[in-house]
């Protein structure tokens, strides 16, 4: 996956609205369906329990499959790039310390795993406006910058390929 700067505004604005609409369809579908079974099965005991939790969980079904429907749409694609890069540099996170172990060795795929992490959440924290653990980044790019140089490496994040955590 490349690493792209989106447009900040756009973005932020698209997932507002996503989630807004998300969480009203949640409400609305919810409530609607719920409120249909209770008075088209009424409980003499006065617990609609099962019925509300069917309304909630139809409801989401529905939201998760109109979510993976429009997700090629134009509105989507920042919303849909930024929910895709999360899960490649969570796949990285989970396989970090062994990563880290070999890029100690000088094994350029960790290094590069590395580097592409850094260089995604760093594009993240922006997006998101989280600039508080930007320090400590700089800080860990720059000892992984003294290990590249160490091993005479010249890492670019473009050349990442996910394929290349297999080995980790």
């Amino acid at each position: 996956m490349q690493l792209i700067e989106i447009n900040k505004a756009r973005y932020r604005r698209h997932l507002n609205l996503v989630i807004a609409g998300c969480i009203c369809g949640l409400i609305i579908g919810s409530l609607a369906i719920s409120q249909t079974l209770i008075g088209l099965f009424p409980d003499a005991s006065g617990s609609h329990f099962n019925w509300n939790l069917l309304g909630v969980v139809t409801a989401s079904v529905t939201i998760a499959l109109l979510l993976n429907k429009y997700r090629s749409h134009d509105f989507m694609t920042e919303v849909v790039y930024v929910w895709e890069l999360k899960q490649t540099l969570n796949k990285i996170n989970r396989k970090m310390p062994r990563l880290k172990a070999a890029s100690l060795k000088g094994n350029a795929d960790a290094l590069l795993a590395i580097h592409y992490s850094y260089a995604g959440s760093r594009l993240l924290w922006k997006l998101d406006d989280n600039t508080i653990v930007m320090d400590e980044l700089m800080t860990q790019q720059a000892e992984l910058d003294s290990a590249a140089e160490k091993y005479h490496l010249t890492l670019n994040a473009d050349d990442y390929d996910a394929s290349i955590l297999k080995q980790f």
